[in-house]
């Protein structure tokens, strides 16, 4: 910007402050939490510090909405032993003003999800995942808040392939069906144009896709607070003055972004963006602190136990190498696909390994199955580069999860294969490899 069109900009600024139109507002967000109620094991993130960083935020701003962009459960014991209702309760302790659900909110089926939308004390707006006759799942797919005389419009979307891409089993959406994100955040933006100032959509979407696409062709929209992006966006999004923000996933980081506008016009005038770090200089707020531990004493006998060493950090990569091996040995298997997707982004330090740290980097309650099929049936996701004999039997193992959806290009990319269960989850699978080699790599 040149000083001279800065100057204008701040005198814009203070004509309409003289005049009254001048509004501030801020945003304060955070998605993908993942049930991630301790700090991590570089001492980031926790519910409890999130809290204290919410509250203090709130306390120095004249107006504030705090809003969360989905998958808060799945990532954790307790939000896998008790099927993500604990994340729920705790999460009522943050201080959310709206929140939207995210492709983990139906991991474990959506009537668990309609149970989340009844256990939280705060709006949770869905748009475009509906039943045959177009209502919202959580019944608000838009909400309006008045905050500081500013009528914000906050519509909730969620991934358009939310199931086509297997994020989660069709079982677990139908007979819910997900509308495609931009048509129907245009939508409800030009239903909601006439009666807000500010319209913001709270949306856990892709980056590309659907987060640009909004801010390029649907200029009704102002603000994209967004989720499913874990490593979050290095500066501000911005097309044409309207703005997009997101932070890292697992609550290592509160998101702030301060707005002034001209609410006569209905637009943005100027945009501030920073990213809070949830660390240990934030002192814990102790109503918080106490619900969590209440809730991780109920599992810690079962997950905080030694299984084994690590002789260096292990990173998600080689991860996956060592937990395709665990699958391989377990399943007495020649071939074995998994899904990084099915592994959350998490390392395990050098030193003792913690079950509780395999129940993090792997959730789901996912279960080993096996088929045997000639190497002419075999996908090409497991065969590219080796020499397969056509004819040959070969075993290959995979997760029920990775059977049910193999159609999905996330997945195995075809179809028509039959699985048959092994008899044991995958994660269990794991911990018992563990300990049997005991020193990991």
């Amino acid at each position: 910007m040149t000083r001279r069109v800065f100057v204008l900009v701040l005198l814009c600024v203070q004509l309409l402050a003289a005049q009254g139109t001048l509004k501030t507002l801020t945003i304060l967000h955070s998605n993908d939490l993942h049930a991630q109620m301790l700090p991590d094991e570089t001492d980031l993130g926790g519910f409890p510090r999130l809290a204290t960083a919410v509250r203090r935020e709130k306390a120095n701003c004249r107006a504030c909405l705090y809003l969360n962009a989905g998958d808060l459960v799945q990532g954790s014991p307790v939000s896998t032993i008790y099927r993500g209702l604990p994340v729920y309760r705790v999460a009522n302790l943050l201080g959310i003003d709206a929140g939207t659900l995210g492709n983990h909110e139906f991991d474990y089926g959506w009537r668990r999800t309609r149970e989340f939308t009844l256990i939280a004390r705060y709006p949770i707006v869905s748009a475009n995942v509906v039943d045959e006759r177009g209502n919202s799942i959580t019944g608000k797919p838009y909400i309006i808040k008045n905050v500081n005389g500013i009528r914000v419009g906050i519509i909730g979307v969620v991934l358009s392939d939310l199931v086509s891409r297997a994020f989660v089993s069709r079982t677990d959406v139908e007979p819910w069906k997900v509308l495609p994100v931009v048509d129907t955040v245009r939508k409800y933006a030009h239903e909601l144009q006439g009666g807000t100032d500010l319209i913001v959509v709270l949306g856990h979407i892709h980056d590309k896709e659907e987060v640009e696409a909004i801010l390029k062709e649907v200029p009704e929209v102002s603000v994209v607070v967004a989720g499913h992006t874990h490593a979050g966006y290095p500066q501000i999004m911005n097309v044409d003055g309207r703005v997009a923000v997101l932070v890292k996933a697992y609550g290592v980081e509160l998101g702030r972004l301060d707005l002034q506008m001209d609410v006569a016009a209905k637009k943005v005038l100027q945009t501030d963006w920073k990213k809070i770090p949830i660390d240990n200089t934030i002192a814990p707020a102790s109503g918080v602190a106490y619900a969590v531990t209440k809730w991780e004493t109920k599992v810690s006998k079962l997950v905080d136990v030694p299984i084994g060493e690590a002789s260096e950090r292990l990173a998600k990569p080689r991860l996956l190498e060592l937990f395709r091996q665990a699958m391989l040995e377990t399943a007495h298997a020649d071939f074995v696909f998994l899904d990084p997707g099915s592994l959350r982004d998490r390392d395990i330090p050098a030193g003792k390994i913690l079950a509780r740290q395999i129940w993090n980097i792997l959730p789901y309650d996912n279960e080993i199955v096996t088929g045997k099929f000639k190497g002419s049936r075999l996908p090409i996701a497991l065969t590219k580069g080796q020499n397969i004999d056509p004819e040959r039997e070969y075993t290959v193992a995979a997760t029920d999860f990775t059977a049910v959806n193999q159609s999905s290009p996330t997945q195995l990319g075809t179809t028509g294969l039959v699985f048959r269960p092994v008899g044991i989850a995958q994660r269990q699978a794991v911990i018992a490899w563990i300990r049997r080699k005991k020193v990991l790599p």
